[in-house]
């Protein structure tokens, strides 16, 4: 007789869920430097919020900085005044959202499907490389993926059950995502229930919800006073810098440099969903069958939506397409639990780690192509760590494990797969972004420490470190250098200084000083 695999109970599955969202979201948020840009710039406004006490107006380098609403500013300065300048204050209210939004796809699953489900659809999505990533990063992207998946489910369940409190829930979660990204938080949730119902001929119960008078009161008193506000304070320029050039001007044009072909997104899920990947080609199975569920209907829309839309937006971001992740985690819940083997699931996040495991050979393989100095040295840095840390030795060792799981009858298949993908997501988290951090980052908190006790005045020439204003509590000008001062480059820009003195190296970037009399470039 074939022995039956070991189902643990509901509290077992309940308590490893909660260390698999503990593990994914908190644990390390405080023990790496701040990523820049995104992070450094996040924080740094905070932190001058912080200084300055204008609660209402963010600045970055002591510039206007309009590139997000308030939202997230108020919950790192909150969470700042309660646990310091540190990384983990200003990356926590993150890895709060995250959890929230966690919890949020359980409810939504359990009360929509079963409790088996839900607890492996909040499995997969605490699990996601991409979303490991967002949920311990100090920029504003947790908390609107939390509102957007809110309003989302919310929508689907007041279709379902016709009742109007869920309206006054969506608007409210709606409002509080205008107030941490802007209309990007309506223009989701508006166009993929408009396509859902378009889709089951009920348009005018949309246009009902739509327009409640009482809904879209609650999302005018949650986001609307501080639009106003910050337009009575800054005027034309609030209008200009907001809405037109970092929302209009983003879906029309690439800006900074973030931009790419209709095909963009394909490898950014591909590999942002590890380790569910091989369950994301399951969804377009059977689908003319699947289309006749609403709730499959539903999640289908709200990922090809946001999938097509960023897709054409002439920026182009890795996580923008987690706004469209919920529902697949959604359906993938349901896919895991059917499943019968999972060892072929497994080769997706196995094949990645194997990937990893063959990084040094490859990055050693590139060295003598590289001309930029810079470049050379960062990746001399990377090589370095991934020696000193027996890199690739763990990541086979990894796959391996995650490989022989799939074989040991005494586990359940789903939960195969979900210990065998903790092993992608658990060696990414605390070995590959740490080793990131020490050789991207480390160097520029240096900097700023050094910066900060020698109270050096600095010049930033060539590169662009927000986290160091952070880290040195000053501001630094950005300009081409003079005579005697003291500046923050890269390697590859110290020919074109011509002699100077340096004062710190690492990892290519250099702090150094310019002589006080002026030499021939």
């Amino acid at each position: 007789m074939k022995p039956q695999p070991y189902k643990p109970n509901r509290n077992i599955l309940l308590a490893g869920l909660a260390l698999l969202v503990f593990l994914s979201f908190f644990a390390g948020i405080g023990s790496g430097p701040l990523f820049d840009v995104d992070e450094g710039a996040f924080s740094e406004a905070t932190r001058e919020m912080l200084v300055s006490k204008n609660y209402l107006t963010t600045y970055l380098n002591g510039v206007l900085r309009f590139d997000k609403p308030i939202l997230i500013y108020w919950l790192q300065l909150l969470s700042v005044k309660s646990f310091g300048i540190n990384e983990l204050a200003f990356r926590l209210p993150s890895a709060i959202a995250a959890a929230f939004w966690a919890g949020a796809i359980y409810l939504f699953v359990r009360r929509e499907r079963n409790e088996t489900e839900a607890i492996f659809a909040t499995a997969l999505m605490a699990l996601s490389l991409q979303v490991s990533i967002i949920a311990k990063a100090a920029i504003a992207d947790a908390v609107l993926n939390l509102c957007l998946a809110v309003t989302l489910t919310a929508l689907f369940t007041h279709w379902r059950t016709k009742r109007r409190s869920w309206i006054y829930v969506a608007f409210a979660a709606m409002g509080f995502g205008m107030l941490d990204k802007g209309p990007v938080a309506i223009l989701i949730p508006v166009a993929v229930s408009f396509l859902f119902f378009l889709a089951r001929k009920e348009l005018t119960a949309w246009f009902r919800a739509m327009l409640n008078p009482t809904a879209i009161a609650l999302f005018l008193a949650i986001a609307l006073p501080w639009y106003v506000l910050e337009y009575r304070e800054q005027g034309q320029a609030f209008i200009d810098g907001f809405f037109l050039k970092h929302n209009v001007n983003r879906f029309g044009g690439s800006m900074e440099g973030h931009s790419g072909s209709l095909l963009y997104y394909i490898p950014v899920v591909l590999i942002g969903l590890m380790p569910s990947t091989g369950l994301f080609f399951g969804l377009f199975t059977k689908l003319r069958e699947r289309l006749a569920d609403p709730l499959w209907q539903f999640c289908l829309i709200w990922f090809a939506f946001v999938f097509v839309f960023f897709s054409l937006s002439g920026t182009k971001l890795p996580h923008y397409m987690i706004y469209g992740y919920t529902p697949l985690f959604i359906l993938f819940g349901a896919e895991l639990s059917k499943i019968e083997r999972s060892w072929l699931l497994a080769l997706w996040p196995a094949g990645l780690l194997l990937l990893l495991a063959a990084l040094p050979l490859v990055l050693a393989q590139l060295m003598p192509s590289m001309d930029n100095l810079f470049i050379q040295a960062q990746l001399q840095g990377f090589l370095a760590e991934m020696a000193a840390n027996h890199f690739s030795l763990l990541m086979v060792a990894a796959a391996a494990l995650c490989l022989l799981l799939q074989f040991l009858p005494v586990i359940a298949p789903p939960l195969r797969l979900i210990i065998g993908g903790a092993l992608l997501t658990f060696s990414f988290n605390f070995l590959a972004m740490p080793m990131a951090a020490r050789v991207m980052q480390e160097p520029v908190k240096e900097v700023a420490q050094l910066a900060r006790k020698e109270g050096l005045k600095i010049v930033m020439w060539k590169v662009y470190y927000p986290s160091f204003f952070v880290y040195s509590g000053s501001f630094a000008e950005r300009r081409f250098p003079e005579p005697g001062d003291v500046v923050l480059t890269s390697i590859d820009r110290l020919e074109k200084l011509g002699p100077v003195e340096r004062l710190y190296g690492k990892h290519g970037i250099m702090l150094v000083r310019m002589p006080t009399q002026p030499t021939s470039r």
